[in-house]
């Protein structure tokens, strides 16, 4: 018993995600929203729920694992690590606000949300369906380019949908992200994927982490933190961007029981979640990756 205690004092023991109680939120605070508006909110509690809960969960058991992995301590992670500490807390803020929405919902009588994004959010987006972004993508520094593109195919109520391309020929497999801009693990096409790294509304100075995965997965995942350094609206293939830089740092798969060092830096579209830049420099090859948006193509008609 006294070893689990121990355990418990290094790992930080949390409250499981299904046991957090909701914290009471009045279903009035949505009075006057329409039923897209109320679904629009409701879609995004749920996203930023799901990652609550998997950062509470991942307390029981497994990040002694994740902490035995870095070379190097992430005191940013380590703080957070604390019985019933601020994810719980988030979590069970976001729970209210979800049963109030729900609530809300009923007393307006909305219909079922539609499975498309709301005309009103998309409107808000950088991008549109059917248009196609174009990217440069090196493998590492010294690699020749090839032309990626990434084709608006569906604007979803929590997703966006792409097909793909490498230099006009199309690419088999699904591809599509979260509105955060994680990539979604049903994807299939052949890309490096980052999953749960993003978050909603980056701010500066705001910490990350999440998981980089190989289309191949003989390969292993990569582990990777991040930091926001800088934020702000910029021009980047002839559109604006509201516009937030991170810094990575992390470590990856290098052969059996071994690892390496990953850095770079990624560029992220606030609105979106579209990366407009991602820049990995890694000693295994897998995951050293350039990748800049260069054009973004309007369809004709």
């Amino acid at each position: 018993m006294l070893a689990v205690v121990a355990l418990c004092a290094l790992a930080g023991c949390a409250t499981r995600s299904g046991n957090v109680a909701p914290q009471p939120t009045d279903p009035a605070r949505y009075a006057g929203w329409d039923c897209a508006q109320i679904d629009d909110e409701s879609d995004r509690v749920q996203l930023q729920a799901a990652d609550v809960a998997y950062a509470v969960d991942s307390r029981v058991g497994n990040n002694l694992i994740a902490l035995g992995i870095g070379v190097t301590v992430f005191w940013p992670a380590l703080i957070a690590m604390r019985p019933d500490g601020l994810d719980a807390q988030q979590l069970a803020e976001l729970k209210g606000r979800y049963e109030a929405l729900r609530a809300a919902s009923r007393l307006q009588g909305c219909p079922p949300p539609s499975e498309s994004m709301s005309a009103a959010r998309a409107a808000k987006l950088p991008l549109a369906t059917g248009e196609r972004l174009v990217f440069e993508r090196r493998a590492g520094r010294r690699a020749s380019g090839t032309e990626l593109g990434l084709r608006v195919a569906a604007l979803k109520r929590d997703h966006i949908e792409f097909a793909v391309d490498v230099d006009g020929k199309p690419v088999p497999g699904s591809w599509s992200q979260d509105l955060f801009g994680n990539i979604q693990p049903g994807s299939s096409a052949p890309l490096l994927a980052w999953r749960r790294l993003l978050k909603p509304d980056l701010v500066l100075g705001q910490v990350l982490s999440g998981d980089l995965v190989s289309p191949d997965p003989s390969v292993g995942t990569a582990h990777l933190r991040g930091q926001v350094v800088a934020q702000g609206v910029q021009e980047v293939a002839g559109r604006s961007f509201d516009v937030a830089v991170i810094e990575l740092f992390g470590d990856a798969p290098m052969g059996e029981n071994a690892s390496t060092r990953l850095t770079g830096v990624m560029a992220v579209d606030r609105a979106s979640g579209l990366v407009l830049r991602l820049d990995l420099s890694c000693a295994n090859p897998a995951y050293a990756v350039r990748r800049r948006l260069l054009r973004v193509e309007v369809p004709v008609g």
